[in-house]
Parts: structure tokens; sequence; C-alpha cells
């Protein structure tokens, strides 16, 4: 990294916790006792020294590690970030100071920082089921997600969304929904990860139309057409991505299909094979006949509703946490209906 770069990242970073000044008063400073600041000597103990043995993940930003703090009894994950492999500090900024601010079930918690020596270094709680991808992408390492199991995952995703659309000060908008920034921890409880694309938006309780300029950001298979289109940037951008989501829990298939010829993607391919009524022919085979057809139904019309390309006609994302809630009633009572069949049927016997 160069000298200007490093002084760059400092700058930054002094901006971010400047104590003194009306400015700081307002959104820049992390709540105090919300966020630890960890010395350089602390993480390097944590990870014995960034070993390689100890990255259970990689990325555009640097590398994530499995470490332990507080005499080993409490288990971390450590994100390096680093600027050269594109990382920006401003997103590392963003990351930091949003996430020092923001508690919510459904969204990783920040434990702490280090900006030693131009480090950029985040600590999060460690998660222990991994990424959402790993379990539906990679069902030869892992068994299948059943139905209830998956519509529970997704219901958790729409209530971190919820939270940042509405249940803070300002609109946040994620940005980045997609399969691997989607975390498991216990009881499968689905948390959002990695807000380094985060954009704050107006007031949250302001009824006018949140819209915000913005450059294009985000992954190839999850890009809202109307943003791209024209680079506004709304709260439907996140049902947009949800959307995709949601046809991805479905079929255990990923949004860009790289090794098909056309290279097809799941937002444009899934809603055509809904419209013609060839859906069940691209679901993930081990849901064949397990999903009742009411639940089905409900959820195949949030996730259309999700990918319509007009974002005004969109739900807001609350609607599609009501929708997805009572998808999940509609499946458990046709278990429970069928069990009591099946009960029925064996003291008939």
């Amino acid at each position: 990294m160069t000298e200007a770069s490093m002084e760059a990242i400092s700058q930054y970073i002094s901006k971010l916790f400047r104590t003194s000044g009306k400015r700081a008063k307002q959104s820049l400073l992390l709540p105090e006792g919300l966020c630890r600041r960890f010395s350089l000597a602390e993480i390097k103990i944590a990870t014995n020294n960034f070993d390689d043995d100890s990255v259970i993940g990689e990325g555009a930003f640097g590398k994530i590690y499995m470490g332990f703090i507080g005499d080993c009894t409490l288990s971390v994950a450590i994100k390096r970030c680093n600027w050269m492999l594109g990382q920006g500090f401003k997103e590392f900024g963003t990351e930091l100071v949003l996430l020092g601010q923001l508690r919510h079930p459904n969204l990783v918690n920040l434990i702490g920082y280090c900006t030693d020596k131009h480090e950029m270094i985040l600590v999060f709680e460690f998660i222990v089921g991994g990424s959402l991808d790993r379990h539906l992408l990679h069902q030869d390492q892992h068994d299948p997600l059943p139905w209830k199991q998956r519509l529970q995952i997704c219901i958790g995703v729409a209530r971190g969304l919820h939270y940042l659309h509405t249940g803070v000060k300002h609109t946040i908008i994620y940005r980045d929904v997609k399969l691997i920034n989607i975390l498991l921890g216990e009881n499968w409880k689905a948390k959002l990860a990695d807000f380094g694309l985060c954009k704050k938006g107006p007031p949250s309780l302001s009824k006018a139309l949140i819209r915000i300029d913005s450059v294009v950001k985000g992954t190839v298979g999850y890009l809202d057409p109307a943003y791209l289109r024209t680079s506004q940037l709304t709260d439907k951008t996140d049902v947009y991505c949800f959307g995709v989501v949601l046809f991805e829990v479905l079929c255990s298939r990923r949004s860009v299909d790289m090794e098909s010829e056309r290279e097809q993607s799941m937002a444009v391919w899934a809603p055509a094979c809904v419209e013609d009524g060839t859906i069940n022919q691209i679901i993930d085979p081990y849901l064949v006949g397990r999903i009742a057809p009411e639940c089905f139904k409900i959820y195949v019309n949030i996730v259309t509703s999700c990918l319509r390309e007009d974002d005004m006609k969109r739900p807001s994302i609350g609607e599609v946490e009501v929708g997805l809630e009572h998808a999940l009633e509609l499946q458990e009572c046709a278990d429970a209906a069928m069990r009591k069949d099946d009960v029925d049927a064996g003291s008939d016997q």
C-alpha cells in the first residue's frame, strides 16, 4: 500500500472517530459501549498471527479468520480488509459505523474493530452454520435443507431487511442481498452479513419516495434492472435482490447458471417457467412432493412480485415478510393434517 493510500485511510478513520465539533455529534460516532477497539497485538493473538489455517473465508475484501478472544472463551470471525484487493476504506467505514449502531437478531453482531498500523479489521460474532450458499448449493457436503427450514430462514432475512428499511432512524438500503451474505446461526437463525455496500436514505418514517442517486454496485445475477437503468437506489432494490434469493432457495440453483450455453439468469428464467407452467421442472428435486400446494402457490406469487420490472409495482419488504409467514402457516397446517391422517389410518388398522 502506498504512503498516500495509508494516509487517506488514517484521515478517514480519524474523521469517523472525531470527538469534537458539531459534526461529530451527528452520525459518525459509534455509541459508547457498543463496540470495542482491539489492538493489533490482540488480533494477532486471536488469529495465531493471521495463520492461514485459521482462514474460513476469502473474497474481494481480503480474508476472514476464525479466532478466539476472552481467554479463548468467545469464538469470533475476524475480517481483515485488504485495500489492495478492492475493499475500499469507505466501505470499511460504512460497515463499521453502521454495524456499531445496529442491533437485531437477524443481523450479524459487530463486536469490535482494529485500525492500528493502518489495518482495517472488523471482529464479528462467529456464526456456526456458515453461509446459506454452502447448504443450498453444496448438497454433496450437507444434508438438504427441509422446506420449512428454508421458509424460516427466508422469514429471518425479510425481518432483517424490514428492520433496516423501517426500524432505524434513517432507512438503510442493504444493496447486496445474496446467498453468501446470509449466515446461519444456532437453530438455523438467518443473519445478514457484510454491510459494506449499504446506503443510508431519508428518515424511515418519512412518506417521501425513497430514491437515492448512486453509482451502481451489487452482484451480477442479483442486480435490479430499474437500478441499473436509472442509477436510482430504492428500498425496492433490496426487494428485487431478495426475490432472486427466494428462487434460489426454491430451486437450489445459482442466480446465474454459468454452465449453460446462455448463462441463464434465475431472475429471468424462473419467472418465465412460472408463466409457462414449468416451474415444477426446475425446483430442487429434494422438495418435490414436500411442499403443500397452497404454500407453494403463495410462495411463488411472492417471488414473482418481487421481481417485477417496474420497481413501483413490487411489494414492500414488510409485505414480503407477512406473505412468507402466511406461506409457513399454510405449510404447518398441511403437515399437521397429514400427521393426523397418518394417525387415524394407523388406528383403523
